[in-house]
């Protein structure tokens, strides 16, 4: 049986990587890291917001403590599927991730019907506050892609992700129909996650700064939403 972590306490940095980048950065990936046991993985959220996206508008202007709820699997999942119903919070540059597991239909009935969950945790609890606290708040949006995802020889608890292929849509907010929508990205660009407990190496810091890979701020569901708002403009 699988033993899932629940709670996470990390920095977490993005990139928007072209391909050439990819390629130049790969041989010390593969010289320092070692690949996640599962290799490739389909990811597939929906996030949660309230009927004015406030959680999301308030994301978008970057305040010092911001907060989401999503619902994740991986792979595409079936109605028996285990899923995890995820709280992530940023306070001044630490991401601060808590979550509970259990059965696509259990998630979606407590989720979106009211349905408690069948365990009782201090996470569930959380999530209930964070529900009742957001009235109103219902699935938004589907953000799927595929990850690849790397740990450290030497420290476990540095992880790199590479995500690609991403897919949003706000409209068959049912994980189970599958993987589809707009994409996100230009082809064979790659957002980039480096997730530290502390300070990043040096071996990456310069590799980094040879290949002239900065630091960016970015949110898939952010900038899918700005995507949405930009469209409606235009029809209007």
């Amino acid at each position: 049986m699988a033993v899932f972590k629940n709670v996470f306490k990390r920095y977490e940095r993005k990139y928007i990587i072209t391909p050439e980048q990819y390629e130049g950065l790969m041989p010390l990936i593969d010289e320092y890291m070692r690949g996640d046991e599962y290799g490739r993985s389909t990811i597939c959220n929906i996030y949660f917001d309230t009927p004015s996206h406030m959680l999301i508008r308030n994301s978008i202007d970057k305040p010092v403590y911001k907060e989401k709820l999503r619902l994740r699997s991986y792979g595409v999942p079936d109605q028996d599927s285990n899923v995890f119903i995820e709280i992530k919070k940023k306070f001044k540059g630490i991401v601060y991730k808590r979550r509970i597991n259990m059965t696509y239909r259990e998630a979606i009935d407590y989720l979106c019907h009211g349905a408690p969950p069948k365990k009782d945790s201090q996470i569930a609890r959380e999530i209930s506050w964070f529900i009742n606290f957001y009235k109103g708040i219902a699935p938004a949006m589907i953000i799927t892609y595929e990850r690849v995802a790397y740990f450290s020889k030497e420290d476990p608890n540095l992880r790199i992700t590479f995500d690609e292929n991403i897919l949003w849509r706000n409209w068959d907010l049912d994980l189970t129909l599958g993987v589809y929508g707009n994409t996100l990205l230009p082809d064979g660009y790659r957002i980039m996650e480096i997730k530290i407990p502390d300070a990043m190496p040096l071996w990456l810091s310069a590799k980094l700064d040879e290949l002239r890979i900065f630091p960016t701020s970015y949110s898939k569901y952010g900038n899918a939403y700005k995507t949405t708002i930009s469209k409606a403009a235009i029809l209007r």
